[in-house]
């Protein structure tokens, strides 16, 4: 153990003079006992990070063991993202109450579940282990009316408001595809485990972490339309929800192109990129709003100049601009992107089975090392339980932190959503955070108020704002000149974190590059973010949310199966700043066992790239090609929305399993489609799912959503 140290908690008004250092996060044990993508994922980020994680399986294997997109392995083989989750880390078989699975609890740290397991309840488990933490991924958390009520992504993506947002007017509304609620809910996880283990090692106290899916999509997938309803007075809605962003994916000579314009600037050069310098002088068009009520006549004129170059013209012509562009990818394309190639994104599993991204984030730019090969069934059965080195004993004299990180402090120059997240989050967990905006230029992110232009300081009512950055203060300062940088420096002396979102020149342009940062305080962890990291071809364009989905294959997977790829219109944004929280808290842990601090660098293509996944291991592992479904998923049969009596009135329903479809087939009052063998398994139901949707349909068609709802729940059918 290291020698006590000073802390940042040591000022005034502060409760506490001296702490132990925290472990690295290398030393940490981790027990999943999950069945969920998002414990999953969570545990991978912990392994990703040097962790000791072990998988506890029943006996026939854990429920990704066996997963493919198209739901079929050569016999015997587990599937490449079990693989790429599980890589390095072990697998134990252990009857439930027996010594072998106490052992295994009493030398963690951390234990992941999806609610309810071998363990037990969360509830009890965090009980009768009070130094553990104990984390629980579940659909709609433990508390509440919902809580034992089946769930998938899709009916979890309602219930949040994120799928009546999406989509065109004229087509019913579209989930995200991919997923990717539960990847994110696995950031989520792993960020405030991390952060609990501080608490843990300081003063010898466990937590319980509650996540919930549907609150994650609350957080990630809504865009806060209902935040924005309660700042704007709820008035009622006359048109559907949803819309799209204009201009977004367009087609091309030879694919599909995205971009987005966030900011009037990107706008003006979008307008001279497509040769049409005359819709500027017409003040109507910059307004979206003006754009999606002429979605015909606008598309019509951009997709006049885009259909008649390639893809690559297009992106180059575009970047030149600054504008945000990325070529439209699935799963074949993302692989050969210069730009991850130049970078050393993608590597080869340890079985040479399939490509995969690294971990995306870096300390001191050190390369991760090498993935391990994932563990084999019971591959550890016979070997001891490993056991925490942290000593969790009850401290004297300790202090009670009210949230884990209590005493940390963080100066924030980030903007937009994705950075404000990173160190929102970091907020949220008790850490000091003071938001630093330009003095003559807001945040980007504030814009998003204009819907309120006639109310003075409309600025100050963008939801994204106000959520990303709760809990923080706020200055201003002048960065171009040398007394705000001064500043600028003098609150670096005083913080552990700085973190940082723009693209590169920026920092060094202001004289605050990591070489500044380290020299003016060598204990600070300076976490960067740029779009699309430190070096590489890519390396000074700009990136947003829009433009990680439409390279990394999320894109690809959203929209109907009939129509282009859709974006999902924000996920990436809380997602890469999930990931630099995580690696921020990974770099302090490190900072805490050294005494110096170090450069963390965390590019939200990366972080994009790591949970959209799914179609470039499907690819590379059995050349299968991951498109568009709609509301379908290849989770469940049958599945989708269902038009209920009333204007957008939705039913999203899912049978995830054979026993649901029965129940869901018998509460329809259709009891021959639960007889028929032909549906009786998931594959047979996926072939059938026309017919069966119309089915569905004729029964939602004239029926209270609220009646619809409540009889499903009663067969258990959601």
């Amino acid at each position: 153990m290291h020698e006590p140290r000073e802390s940042l908690a040591a000022r005034p008004g502060a409760t506490r003079t001296t702490v132990l250092p925290v472990p690295p996060v290398e030393q940490l044990v981790v027990l999943d006992c999950s069945t969920s993508l998002g414990g999953a994922y969570c545990a991978k980020l912990f392994s990703d990070a040097g962790a000791t994680v072990t998988l506890l399986e029943p006996p026939e294997g854990g429920s990704l063991r066996r997963w493919s997109w198209s739901r079929t392995l050569p016999t015997g083989e587990d599937g490449a993202l079990f693989r790429y989750l599980r890589h390095g880390q072990r697998s134990v078989v252990a009857e439930p109450a027996s010594p072998q699975l106490e052992a295994l609890v009493a030398g963690a740290d951390i234990v992941v579940t999806s609610g309810d397991s071998v363990l037990g309840a969360p509830v009890k488990l965090a009980a009768h282990h009070p130094d553990l933490i104990v984390v629980s991924i579940t659909p709609y958390g433990l508390t509440g009316p919902y809580t034992a009520r089946p769930a998938t992504e899709l009916t979890v993506q309602a219930d949040s408001g994120a799928v009546a947002i999406r989509g065109t007017a004229d087509r019913p509304p579209i989930q995200m595809g991919g997923r990717i609620i539960e990847w994110v809910a696995g950031a989520y996880a792993a960020v405030g485990a991390l952060a609990s283990c501080r608490r843990q090692e300081l003063d010898g106290v466990g937590d319980l972490l509650d996540v919930s899916l549907c609150e994650v999509a609350n957080l990630t997938g809504n865009n806060f339309s209902d935040l924005f309803a309660s700042l704007a007075g709820r008035p009622p809605l006359d048109r559907p929800a949803r819309s799209v962003e204009l201009p977004s994916i367009e087609p091309t000579l030879d694919g599909w192109v995205g971009f987005n314009t966030n900011t009037r600037e990107q706008f003006d050069s979008f307008c001279l990129l497509i040769e049409r310098p005359d819709l500027l002088e017409d003040e109507s068009w910059p307004r979206l709003a003006t754009r999606q009520a002429k979605a015909a006549e606008w598309n019509a004129l951009v997709r006049e100049w885009t259909t008649r170059h390639n893809t690559a013209e297009i992106v180059e012509k575009a970047a030149l601009l600054r504008i945000p562009v990325a070529p439209v990818c699935d799963g074949q394309a993302v692989l050969d992107l210069e730009h991850a190639h130049a970078r050393g994104i993608f590597s080869v599993d340890p079985a040479g089975q399939f490509s995969m991204p690294r971990r995306p984030w870096t300390i001191d730019g050190q390369p991760p090392p090498p993935a391990r090969p994932a563990p084999t069934l019971g591959q550890h059965d016979e070997q001891p339980p490993p056991r925490s080195v942290r000593d969790r004993a009850p401290r004297e004299g300790h202090v009670d932190f009210a949230l884990p990180l209590k005493g940390i402090r963080v100066a924030d120059f980030t903007a937009w959503w994705a950075g404000p997240t990173s160190t929102g989050v970091l907020a949220a967990l008790g850490a000091e955070v003071i938001h630093v905006e330009s003095i003559g230029r807001m945040d980007g992110m504030r814009t998003a108020g204009g819907m309120f232009y006639d109310r003075a300081e409309w600025w100050e009512y963008s939801a994204f704002f106000l959520t990303a950055n709760a809990n923080k203060y706020g200055i201003t300062l002048d960065l171009s000149a040398e007394n705000g940088r001064e500043l600028a420096r003098r609150l670096i002396e005083q913080c552990d974190i700085v973190v940082e979102n723009y693209t590169p020149r920026v920092m060094s342009a202001f004289g605050l590059d990591w070489d500044v940062v380290s020299a003016t305080n060598p204990r600070a962890v300076m976490v960067r973010m740029p779009a699309f990291g430190l070096s590489g071809p890519w390396r000074d364009r700009p990136g947003f949310a829009q433009t990680m989905e439409q390279i990394t294959g999320l894109a690809w997977m959203t929209g109907h199966a009939d129509d282009q790829p859709r974006i999902q219109r924000g996920p990436c944004d809380p997602n890469g700043g999930l990931h630099a929280g995580f690696a921020a808290l990974v770099g302090f842990a490190r900072r805490d066992g050294t005494g110096r601090g170090c450069l963390v660098e965390a590019p939200m293509f990366e972080a994009a790239l790591n949970v959209a996944v799914e179609p470039v291991l499907e690819w590379s592992a059995y050349g299968n090609r991951v498109a568009r479904d709609g509301n379908r998923s290849p989770e469940a049969a049958p599945q989708g929305l269902y038009a209920c009596d009333g204007v957008e009135r939705w039913l999203a329903l899912s049978a995830a399993t054979d026993e649901q479809w029965r129940a869901l087939a018998n509460a329809i009052g259709r009891p021959e489609l639960a007889a028929d063998p032909t549906l009786a398994d998931h594959a047979g139901r996926r072939a059938a799912h026309d017919r069966i949707d119309d089915a569905i349909a004729d029964w939602a068609t004239g029926l209270d959503l609220d009646k619809a709802i409540d009889v499903l729940a009663r067969f258990r059918t959601r």
